[in-house]
């Protein structure tokens, strides 16, 4: 069954596709979706027709900041009733760890995992489709979304570092400075937000424990996420353990509160195993890594848990039936 998403995720786009002359209807017929089905935000929409939408709605316009350009308007209420409990948290520390709880009333395919460094920390943001194709425009929306939620919360006290992309740059990057006033860096190694570890700890004056604990017990009555969507959670948590090297099944376990055995066994319900979405994962991003001219061979092995050249060169030529560097040598020349 292919993932959902709530209809608010795209708010915004009828005025972006305005604005730059775009006639969305026959877009919106290509997808499978339509202007009625996008007016009630609480409405669950398919992931793959969204996303199908902002991509081919940036080729036609011409337009590569198109997602991001509908992130700039985000406000705090786009979360739903999940916004309630997030102005609410003490701190933005505690408003990640509820938007990550509570993923499944915002949008199923957002990973995001808070990765601390000393002073510095690392919130890292993957878009996870199902048919494990890369989304620029999905990527660039939820990272603006998600910049634009830490801005609520913390007003002038944001001030990241650097917003990071693993893409490459655009163009003009003037959309980008305007959503992002901090530092830019595009063929990075990950999708996320480095900042002042003590950016995650600023108490939010605005939080009410007692209306907090009122909406926790709200939004808790919602319905749960499906049980049996234990598959792709772990494939989100290797989308962003892989790169950082951690991409165990004992990792992954951990993260989510079971031990290994507990894991495999929900796995097998599921129909999975934990090798098969490791393979999977791995796969996709080989993909993603080789399309980018600035990762060399050897980065690319290593984002992929390889801790030697030619171990990667074995896995990779017995999955697309060639070594990396023809592989790489032929989508160029097609490219």
């Amino acid at each position: 069954m292919s993932s959902l998403i709530r209809a608010a995720t795209l708010k915004n786009y009828f005025e972006v596709a305005q604005q730059l002359g775009l006639n969305p209807q026959p877009l919106l017929r290509a997808s499978g979706l339509s202007r009625t089905m996008l007016a009630d935000p609480e409405r669950r929409i398919p992931a793959a027709a969204a996303v199908r939408l902002l991509e081919d709605s940036a080729r036609q316009s011409g337009c590569d900041t198109f997602g991001l350009r509908m992130a700039e308007s985000r406000q705090l209420s786009d979360f739903g009733v999940v916004s309630l409990l997030l102005i609410h948290q003490p701190t933005l520390r505690d408003a990640l760890v509820t938007t990550m709880k509570y993923r499944h009333l915002l949008n199923e395919l957002l990973a995001i995992h808070v990765e601390e460094s000393g002073r510095t920390v690392v919130i890292r943001e993957e878009f996870v489709p199902d048919s494990g194709t890369s989304s620029r425009q999905a990527i660039e929306l939820a990272l603006g979304a998600l910049y634009r939620l830490c801005s609520a919360l913390l007003g002038p006290h944001w001030k990241p570092h650097s917003v990071n992309f693993t893409h490459g740059a655009p163009g003009n990057l003037q959309d980008h400075r305007r959503v992002f006033r901090c530092a830019l860096e595009f063929d990075r190694e990950f999708n996320g937000i480095v900042c002042d570890a003590a950016d995650l700890d600023f108490r939010n004056p605005s939080a009410d424990p007692a209306m907090a604990g009122y909406v926790k017990r709200l939004v808790g009555s919602l319905p749960a996420p499906d049980h049996n969507s234990i598959a792709s959670e772990v494939r989100k948590d290797l989308y962003i353990l892989m790169p950082m090297g951690q991409a165990t099944i004992e990792q992954v376990a951990r993260g989510r509160g079971m031990n290994v055995r507990t894991l495999q066994r929900r796995l097998e319900e599921a129909g999975e195993t934990f090798s098969n979405a490791l393979n999977s994962v791995r796969t996709e991003l080989a993909l993603r890594y080789m399309k980018n001219r600035h990762y060399s061979l050897q980065v690319v092995g290593r984002l992929l848990g390889f801790s030697a050249p030619s171990s990667f060169t074995r896995w990779f030529s017995a999955e697309f039936g060639m070594a990396p560097r023809a592989w790489r040598k032929a989508f160029r020349q097609r490219n």
